[in-house]
């Protein structure tokens, strides 16, 4: 006799699990709540992946992995690789989406730093994603949106190290919306590389 197949896939019980996560902190998420989201039992959960831990750091690990898919993703969807650029700048900013969202997530990147298990899935997302921004770069350069002599791997150094601080400052002075925000950042930051049009 076959075994019976699963209502809901691991990737559904992933997806469940951030939309739990982005109305709830660290100390609130439960199994139940998870698995109210997700339309199955606390128990089947708990079978399947055997603690909130363990759902947790298998869905780290599934970002990190996927981090640099996304990133390519955003290249393919735009002809211009500084849009694609600033279109993850914006992806971003949903993090700050309210003041509350954004306490949340610091509480999420607290384990994620504090956590040897979960802070090497961060690395490698962190990672991916840096690579994926010079990837972009080296492509505006080449597309002649960005000056030839641009270092692409400082300047993704750069960008990175913008957006995340860009959370931290959004936090404290919440002008406009994360999304200008950051967007303006960056902006700001790409415009002294920005390859200058010649007059006619």
């Amino acid at each position: 006799m076959s075994p019976r197949p699963r209502k809901v896939s691991d990737e559904e019980i992933f997806a469940a699990t951030y939309r739990a996560m982005t109305r709830l902190g660290p100390g609130e998420l439960t199994l139940a709540e998870i698995a109210a989201e997700a339309g199955v039992t606390a128990g089947a959960l708990s079978q399947r992946f055997g603690s909130k831990r363990q759902l947790l750091l298998d869905l780290a690990e599934g970002a990190a992995a996927s981090a640099g898919d996304f990133i390519r993703e955003l290249g393919t969807a735009h002809r211009s690789p500084l849009a694609a650029i600033r279109e993850y700048a914006e992806c971003l900013a949903h993090l700050a989406a309210s003041p509350s969202a954004l306490a949340r997530n610091l509480a999420y990147l607290q384990i994620d730093l504090a956590d040897p298990d979960f802070r090497k899935h961060l690395e490698i997302q962190a990672r991916a994603t840096r690579d994926g921004i010079e990837a972009l770069l080296t492509a505006a350069i080449a597309a002649g949106e960005l000056a030839r002599s641009t270092d692409a791997r400082a300047l993704a150094r750069t960008v990175d190290v913008m957006l995340s601080g860009s959370l931290m400052t959004y936090a404290t002075y919440r002008d406009g919306t994360a999304v200008k925000w950051l967007r303006d950042n960056c902006d700001m930051v790409l415009a002294p590389y920005l390859r200058k049009k010649k007059r006619k």
